[in-house]
């Protein structure tokens, strides 16, 4: 009896192991399928977080690449929801972002700062890089890749994909930092740094940006962060605008935080607008997508969490049209915001994918040297060695 229980438990263990990682499953499946029929039901997997750190130089140089970080958000988050884990599980999105090389930054922390820490909240996410202004500064490359790697909780999840895009335009070698001692640390805590030269690819060579990335097994690529970005107009453009108002209709806020967060949204997609139309429609086709979630205030995205409870919300924290209401009508309320909100997201993806066949018949050329195509290639080169695919 005592052998049979210590089988047991080193079955279940062994299960409990090999279900903690998410997305390399190929070679594992076998093993848990085998293991499974002797032991109890597994616990829930453990979700896919796949963090992102975005390290921008500030300095005065730099107002193109600013643009086109604000313009491309929506293009790399429209990409990324299509990613699959092994076990076709959908991988969350974090990201944080820093700025470093401005004059208007702390002389002390060496010209660095983290402006956003890992964040799945994409309007919070669009929000800080419109805070971003530029001014004349030192760049240290080094100094502030240690920094997001100290600062940031990097999680240790072996099978979950961790990645610094660090952009610029000077020497990589810059300040008393050594940046070889940063990549170091990088590989120890299995973070990939991917080094976008903003300039000439030889030069970006020869001041050690290819040099950088090669360290940790990263991309080195070089942009012109001053190339205007072309964006085709589509006649489905204007519809997804709409849809994209009526989207937005469909949001119930609630808790301290839910008013402001509420008129947030309204900001971001106004920021999005007076950048081009084009760049609107993005940000719309993103809201479409599962990456958009606003459960910590809005009662719609909060009531599809298993852990949260509509009785929990005191009255005066609920919007005025749901105050003194009783949970039962509540629930009805929100449920009917959810089906609408369904069917607008619904609408919105497949009118994007018109619009995207109209873009693919229209382009006279490839595009190239944007920040957008950058990141996007090296996440996607990257993200192979974990398992992920895309639909």
């Amino acid at each position: 009896m005592k052998t049979i229980k210590q089988l047991a438990s080193f079955g279940i263990a062994l299960l409990t192991l090999t279900t903690a990682f998410a997305c390399n499953t190929k070679e594992k499946k076998k093993t848990i399928e085998l293991i499974a029929q002797a032991t109890e039901p597994s616990a829930p997997k453990e979700t896919n977080t796949v963090q992102i750190a975005l390290l921008l130089d500030t300095s005065n140089s730099m107002d193109g690449l600013i643009n086109q970080a604000k313009s491309q958000l929506w293009d790399i988050v429209n990409e990324f929801s299509y990613a699959k884990c092994g076990n076709d599980t959908r991988p969350n999105l974090q990201i944080a972002l820093y700025q470093y090389g401005n004059d208007n930054l702390s002389a002390n922390e060496g010209y660095i700062q983290q402006v956003l820490g890992f964040s799945s909240d994409l309007d919070e996410i669009s929000e800080k890089l419109f805070s971003l202004t530029t001014n004349g500064g030192e760049e240290y490359c080094g100094k502030v890749l240690q920094t997001s790697l100290h600062q940031l909780p990097w999680n240790k999840n072996p099978d979950s994909l961790r990645m610094i895009f660090i952009a610029g335009n000077e020497p990589f070698n810059q300040g008393r930092y050594n940046y070889r001692t940063a990549l170091a640390n990088a590989n120890e805590k299995d973070v990939v740094v991917n080094t976008i030269f903003c300039g000439n690819y030889e030069l970006g060579i020869s001041t050690d940006w290819k040099n950088g990335a090669s360290l940790t097994g990263g991309e080195y690529m070089a942009i012109d962060h001053n190339k205007e970005v072309v964006h085709i107009t589509t006649p489905y453009d204007e519809i997804i605008i709409k849809l994209n108002s009526r989207l937005n209709k469909t949001y119930v806020s609630y808790g301290s935080m839910g008013k402001s967060k509420y008129i947030a949204q309204e900001v971001q997609d106004n920021n999005a607008l007076e950048m081009q139309e084009a760049v609107a429609v993005k940000r719309a086709v993103s809201k479409s997508s599962r990456l958009y979630n606003n459960k910590k205030w809005d009662l719609v995205d909060a009531y599809d969490d298993a852990e949260f409870e509509i009785s929990a919300v005191e009255n005066d924290e609920l919007p005025e049209e749901l105050q003194d209401k009783n949970e039962k009508e509540i629930k009805s309320y929100v449920e009917s915001k959810k089906n609408e909100r369904e069917e607008i997201q619904k609408e919105i993806q497949q009118y994007n994918k018109k619009r995207l066949a109209y873009i693919s018949e229209h382009q006279k050329e490839e595009k190239s040297g944007e920040l957008e195509n950058a990141m996007i290639k090296a996440i996607k080169k990257q993200a192979k060695t974990k398992n992920y695919s895309w639909e």
